[in-house]
């Protein structure tokens, strides 16, 4: 099965080039560091061997292994890590989060010959995959030298399980070169054994919930708010193409409501920060552009968040957040940022990339989930704002759930110690 899929991707190679160079033409960095995707790294210094692999596909998983990576540096401060991607937003995400006390380069496709000279320029000890990536010439090289593949934090959808079952038969040899699983919820471990891994699966519960919070952070967040001033703000954050019109449209709503009302709205991709600020003009709302370093005066009507690594700022300032990714199929984002400053928390029904944690937050009416349509966003902010007590114990009980949930990155830690020693 891995020969067909190696031929598949070889004889695919053309069509993922142009597909580049086409998203390339409003993301230019999709046409840099091309030589990379094929295991070709130039002049670009050598990480010490027998250091640690650690891959994180784009921003998401990036801000997941944030907290374990600066966990791994804090317990074994020698050991050399690396950290790829595979697409530039993670990439200035790892760059900005980490500077140069990491390796970056992004992680070739999955083809033999690149892979094997990608292992070449790292020679890890040890290659940790955070979440959901399953590449099987990359996972065989690894196995081919000994080298333990490691899946940190796994999720497993029930639409891949449903995917990847319909290969079970095919899937035996890769999956049994997998050393350890760690699902990030049960559902996951339960769908990695469905599709036939039998090796080692530890359930350690998703690293998500240690969010910390750190002091430079508060002090940037009260500055933020001291220069905006008291008026009451909602975010919009990690949204798509499809849900921005429906959000303008309910802050417009919103406005009549609360004429000073500011919204910070971050789209989830920088490629999508110039079509979102077309979009603020064509509904004649006045904005301003937080890369361009001004502070939103009381006729600035939104805040566009279009730089990178600040979206915790942002929550942190907040009064009422809207979780993106929800009001279309693309599964959500995570609701846990915005909770661990006790900030109210909405979101649409797509939320099937965190089932176990909406799940909670429902359970314990941590969320409050709306149809797909302005009015009932905006009822939800209105709610939210108009009475705070039923704020404050939204915000608090969305809270308990993630402080009771604490504890995932320490018991990885424990499992990842033999590999990292």
């Amino acid at each position: 099965m891995r020969h067909i899929y190696t031929i598949l991707m070889y004889f695919l190679q053309p069509f993922i080039l142009l597909f580049m160079l086409f998203r390339s033409l409003k993301a230019p960095n999709y046409r840099a560091r091309l030589a990379e995707r094929y295991g070709f790294y130039g002049n670009h210094p050598a990480p010490k061997p027998q250091g640690v692999l650690v891959h994180a596909a784009s921003v998401g998983e990036v801000i997941a292994a944030t907290p374990l990576i600066k966990r791994i540096q804090s317990e074994f401060p020698t050991l050399a890590i690396t950290v790829t991607t595979m697409t530039p937003t993670g990439s200035e995400r790892v760059k900005s989060a980490f500077g140069d006390k990491v390796t970056h380069v992004y992680l070739p496709y999955d083809l033999p010959c690149a892979m094997r000279q990608f292992i070449r320029f790292i020679q890890p000890k040890a290659c940790i995959v955070i979440e959901t990536e399953l590449w099987a010439n990359l996972i065989h090289e690894l196995h081919q030298q000994n080298i333990p593949f490691i899946i940190a934090n796994a999720r497993l959808s029930e639409r891949s399980a449903k995917r990847y079952g319909k290969f079970k038969n095919h899937l035996k040899e890769m999956l049994s070169e997998i050393s350890l699983i760690a699902p990030q919820d049960a559902f996951s471990g339960e769908r990695y054994q469905q599709i036939g891994y039998q090796g080692d699966l530890q359930l350690t519960g998703n690293i998500k919930y240690d969010l910390h919070i750190s002091d430079d952070l508060m002090q940037k967040i009260n500055q933020l708010k001291t220069e905006i001033g008291t008026r009451p703000i909602w975010i919009a954050a990690s949204t798509h193409a499809g849900e921005e019109e429906i959000i303008l449209q309910a802050h417009r709503t919103l406005l009549q409501q609360f004429p000073h009302l500011l919204l910070i709205l971050v789209p989830r991709h920088p490629e999508h920060f110039n079509v979102v600020a077309e979009l603020l003009e064509k509904n004649e709302l006045k904005y301003t552009r937080r890369s361009q370093g001004l502070i939103p005066t009381a006729n600035t009507s939104v805040l566009l968040g279009d730089t990178m690594g600040e979206l915790m700022l942002m929550y942190g300032v907040a009064d009422v957040a809207f979780v993106g990714g929800s009001l279309i199929k693309r599964g959500g984002h995570n609701p846990l940022e915005p909770l661990a400053f006790k900030c109210p928390v909405i979101s649409g029904k797509y939320t099937f990339n965190f089932p176990e944690v909406f799940a909670k937050l429902k359970q314990v009416n941590g969320v409050i989930e709306i149809e797909e349509n302005s009015t009932a966003l905006s009822q939800a902010v209105s709610q939210c704002l108009s009475d705070s007590a039923f704020s404050a114990q939204l915000g608090e009980a969305g809270f308990n759930v993630l402080m009771e949930n604490r504890g995932a990155l320490q018991r990885l830690m424990h499992l990842l110690k033999p590999y990292l020693e």
